[in-house]
């Protein structure tokens, strides 16, 4: 009895302790948290790093500063949260919630920014905007680091104004600011936010010249790594036996996919970048073209997007651009595919403004989009230096559809798709067998001969499996899907092969 008197009492004790301790760590916590301010990650309502939502191209003109100089540390921290408050204000115009505002901007420098968002909510308005470049001059910097004035000029950017969820304008702009911020709990916020100038917004870039050579080629995955040329089975030796079969072949150009994924997204892939100048090298020694298409898999198009895939397209362009066998970029294999589920405009805004940046990045190689068929080929024409489309109709029809295309623009067409599947089994009975295959080839080059027309086939192999995010899981239509080779899965070439080489 007495023993568990004593228990008792050490548990009454050892729970007053325990509530005590618990209570001196929450106030020790309020008290921190008014001291040093909110965690930076809390305030976004984000658990991730900017580099995964938000990463214009920063550039510092100038950090001189008559007074005490910008250590790199309050540098970094500047453009840190500089950037942030442009991440959560375009959030606010967009969605007509203020969060974030409180955190980023002084008490001054909120109204305006409060009283636009409360306007377009009343009135039904968003503006969904984001920038892709800044140049910052560091035009003043206090003695006791807490006064910063920037002038960022040549803030370029896109903005699109819906009203009722419909799209009223859409614009490109390039403006100048100057900002004061003040450091207040650990954060640099903005006190004063002001436009100086507006500039022509418009880029014209000149047409790249097309080397008149016809285009005879075919789109390339080795056997083994299908949509995975980069992979873990990326062999330099079988991509160079590869492409000695292609020469064989007498085709001058493949064409190559590289995914969004796949390369790192916004973070490029060191390793992914020496297996594409790997394969570029073994092209080269085999005398052929290659074209690369962009942004395989990637499909959210949004605007808040356009700073990552900047960012990645940088990455890709600036590895390759000068490498001998780059023929041309292909910004994306079919993205009208995407135009029901992600709406139109949405997709073309992207693919215009990729296409801008990419042009930027690499002024000498020709752009162009892979269309899924002749019907959307035409879209962007202006902007694209090469007319490409995809054709798995009945071949009766292709000369027409070509020859329409040719009547509406005078730029280069290339066929970039043409094929059919050989599989001829339980789930496709009446499909084509390995000799219409052959005959369809054949018909094929009667057309392609006359018309002149640039092509390239789908593809140099069958493969054993078709990866899940292509065709889907079932079977009718991967099976379909494996078999448009010219090489079966055992390595013998079929009568089609023979039918593109004596062509």
């Amino acid at each position: 009895m007495k023993t568990n008197k004593i228990l008792y009492r050490v548990f009454i004790l050892a729970a007053f302790v325990l509530v005590n301790a618990g209570i001196l760590y929450g106030i020790s916590q309020i008290i921190a948290y008014l001291n040093t301010g909110a965690d930076r990650s809390k305030m976004l309502h984000l658990d991730v790093a900017r580099g995964e939502y938000y990463l214009p191209d920063m550039n510092w003109q100038s950090i001189a500063n008559p007074g005490r100089p910008l250590e790199q540390a309050n540098q970094t921290k500047i453009e840190n949260d500089y950037l942030d408050a442009w991440y959560v204000k375009n959030t606010a115009l967009f969605t007509q919630e203020p969060a974030g505002i409180y955190d980023h901007y002084t008490s001054s420098a909120r109204k305006k920014l409060l009283d636009l968002i409360d306007y377009n909510a009343k009135n039904k308005v968003s503006i969904q905007t984001t920038t892709l470049s800044h140049h910052l001059n560091l035009e003043f910097y206090s003695a006791d680091g807490k006064l910063a004035v920037l002038t960022d000029r040549n803030v370029t950017g896109i903005e699109q104004v819906y009203q009722n969820d419909q799209l009223l304008q859409k614009r490109n702009f390039n403006d100048d600011y100057r900002i004061i911020l003040l450091l207040e709990d650990g954060f640099w916020r903005i006190r004063h936010f002001e436009k100086l100038n507006i500039h022509d917004p418009e880029e014209r870039f000149k047409t790249v010249a097309v080397e008149p050579q016809l285009i005879e080629g075919i789109n390339y995955y080795p056997q083994e790594s299908p949509w995975d040329t980069f992979g873990e089975n990326f062999d330099p030796e079988v991509i160079a036996a590869d492409f000695e079969i292609i020469r064989d072949l007498k085709l001058n150009t493949i064409r190559i996919f590289i995914g969004y994924e796949d390369f790192g997204k916004a973070t490029v892939s060191e390793e992914k970048l020496q297996k594409l100048h790997l394969l570029l090298d073994e092209a080269k020694k085999a005398g052929l073209d290659v074209i690369v298409t962009l942004f395989d898999f990637y499909g959210n198009y949004d605007i808040t997007d356009y700073t990552l895939t900047n960012k990645h397209l940088t990455g890709i362009v600036t590895a390759v651009k000068e490498h001998p066998a780059l023929a041309a970029w292909d910004i994306k294999n079919e993205p009208d595919l995407d135009f029901e589920n992600r709406g139109k405009q949405r997709v073309l805004f992207w693919l215009s403004q990729t296409l801008s940046k990419l042009k930027r990045l690499d002024p000498d190689h020709p752009v162009t989009i892979g269309w899924s068929s002749p019907d959307t080929a035409l879209e962007l024409r202006d902007e694209v230096d090469i007319i490409s489309y995809h054709y798995y109709k009945d071949l009766e029809g292709l000369a027409a559809a070509h020859q329409d295309l040719k009547k509406q623009t005078s730029k280069p067409l290339v066929l970039q798709e043409i094929g059919i599947s050989s599989y001829h089994g339980f789930w496709n009975p009446l499909g084509a067998t390995e000799e219409g295959q052959e005959e369809f080839y054949e018909q094929f080059f009667k057309t392609q001969k006359r018309d002149s027309i640039n092509y390239l086939s789908w593809t140099l192999y069958d493969f054993r499996e078709i990866p899940e995010r292509v065709a889907g899981m079932y079977p009718w239509r991967t099976k379909k899907q494996a078999f448009f080779g010219l090489i079966n899965p055992e390595g013998v070439k079929g009568g089609a092969y023979f039918s593109i080489k004596n062509r």
